[in-house]
């Protein structure tokens, strides 16, 4: 890998990870496109320890909010009085929402990074999720706000974000639909989704970090993997900015019909073998 492709590769990870268009399908496909084998330990892991600048530039832009829950949930830790606080309670149904996605990636790892990383699952998810996310819009109710949120809610959501671990999903898409159709506003489901993201990404990122080092040093390099991080968080920041003004006006349709625009494109490139799978 040269510094070219990590900044491209970079940008395309902070551009679209808090985009519902699945960044892990993105990037597998730019990466299958630049001639890499997308099921390599060192590639695998490259994915997934450069959305940590995403996830890094999520904090700084909630960096009040956080600033807000996290006092309030250690302070309702102790203090029974202080649990009847919105802020306690949506610290608290963060927490749990984050639990599901972690103990499943720890579950089913190998296939996560091996069988799941083919091109067919991804465009197969591209297509299929945009049912959902279409339906999910569609239904919205949006009745229910931040201070609504509850434990339920959260664990609900939290379950449904598993299935962004099949890359095509899209994390935020499966957060989002889950939200929607709990009956919470855009605005809500989008901070929702960005917070539950942030245990779960820095998790995975530091656990792969951690154990393919090596693979890393050797394969793709550690310059280049800190360089794509560094262009992720530069991007997601203003990702990030630009999407909570867009949904606060928008639907989801845009992101809806590219999923599908870009599943189908996919598909005949495979059908026709013009790219590997894998």
């Amino acid at each position: 890998m040269n510094i070219f492709e990590a900044v491209l590769l970079g940008a395309v990870e902070g551009f679209t990870e808090f985009l519902p268009v699945s960044s892990t399908g993105h990037l597998t496909i730019l990466e299958k496109l630049l001639g890499y084998r997308i099921d390599d330990p060192d590639i695998t892991a490259f994915t997934v320890i450069i959305q940590s600048g995403a996830v890094l530039a999520t904090i700084i832009f909630l960096w009040k909010d956080i600033a807000r829950v996290v006092p309030a949930f250690l302070a309702g830790l102790f203090s029974k009085e202080k649990r009847d606080n919105p802020d306690f309670r949506f610290g608290w149904a963060v927490l749990l929402g984050a639990i599901p996605i972690v103990i499943v990636a720890l579950l089913f790892k190998d296939q996560i990074e091996t069988t799941l990383r083919s091109l067919w699952f991804v465009a197969g998810a591209l297509i299929l999720w945009s049912g959902v996310m279409a339906f999910a819009d569609h239904a919205a109710t949006q009745v229910k706000h931040q201070e609504d949120v509850t434990w339920k809610d959260s664990l609900i959501i939290g379950t449904v974000q598993c299935l962004a671990l099949i890359p095509g999903v899209s994390r935020s898409g499966a957060t989002m639909s889950a939200g929607l159709l709990r009956d919470f506003d855009r605005v809500t489901v989008t901070k929702l989704s960005f917070f539950l993201s942030i245990p779960a990404l820095l998790g995975a990122s530091v656990l792969q970090g951690y154990q393919e080092a090596g693979n890393i040093a050797d394969g793709v390099g550690w310059t280049n993997t800190l360089v794509a991080t560094a262009v992720s968080f530069v991007v997601a920041y203003f990702s990030v900015n630009w999407l909570l003004k867009f949904i606060s006006r928008h639907s989801y349709s845009i992101f809806i019909w590219y999923r599908v625009a870009l599943g189908v494109v996919l598909m005949l490139l495979l059908t026709f073998n013009v790219i590997e799978p894998k």
